[in-house]
């Protein structure tokens, strides 16, 4: 669900769902499907003016503009875009001042019609001490999560990211890992790094005993 929203915003940004607020926990893949509609609306409309932002370093770019005098120029850069894709909006937590920056951009890009998506480690409602007209805009448009993988799905990454360091990985030893490492896909991953690194320095087979 998550995937074919993403989709649909590149292929239709400002069209169809504005904001896009996607949330999930971490490692299951939310800055790489942000990205992803920055690149596919990118590859169909080269002209977009598109930028992609962590919270944290719009955070330190407001600081900067304002050390420096040059707010300005930094709500110009934003108000001019056509897609701007905040990851990491948690970190507006306790940080007045830049949530209320965000509440202005959101509004200038929204009304110009311009596409904005959010991630997010949980939905707008559950983000503490967020403003309640903060947390209302971020809520305003399609919200949408991505759970943990499946089983199925879980042995699929295993298996493609073996085949990716050309190791052949035994089913038995890829249900092992998978039914064990549920939580996220960085640490699944992590998991197969490990073991196929203990088979070469062992010179030992890829085995549920090694695993």
């Amino acid at each position: 669900f998550a995937c074919a929203a993403a989709r649909s915003v590149a292929e239709h940004p400002g069209a169809t769902y504005n904001p896009l607020f996607i949330y999930g926990g971490v490692g299951l893949g939310k800055t790489h499907l942000v990205h992803a509609i920055g690149n596919h609306a990118l590859s169909l409309r080269p002209e977009l003016r598109v930028h992609y932002v962590p919270a944290e370093t719009f955070f330190l770019e407001l600081i900067r503009a304002i050390e420096k005098n040059t707010r300005l120029d930094f709500k110009a850069k934003y108000r001019a875009l056509d897609l701007l894709l905040m990851d990491d909006v948690h970190y507006l937590v306790g940080k007045e001042r830049l949530q209320e920056e965000v509440f202005h951009i959101f509004n200038t890009l929204h009304d110009a019609g311009s596409q904005i998506v959010f991630t997010c480690d949980r939905p707008p409602k559950e983000i503490p001490t967020l403003e309640e007209r903060l947390a209302s805009r971020l809520g305003s448009g399609l919200v949408v999560d991505i759970g943990p993988p499946d089983l199925e799905m879980r042995i699929a990454i295993l298996k493609q990211k073996a085949a990716r360091e050309e190791q052949e990985l035994p089913h038995d030893v890829a249900l092992y890992i998978a039914t064990r490492v549920k939580s996220n896909i960085r640490e699944l991953e992590g998991s197969l790094v490990r073991l196929l690194a203990l088979s070469s320095l062992t010179d030992r087979p890829l085995s549920v005993e090694l695993a």
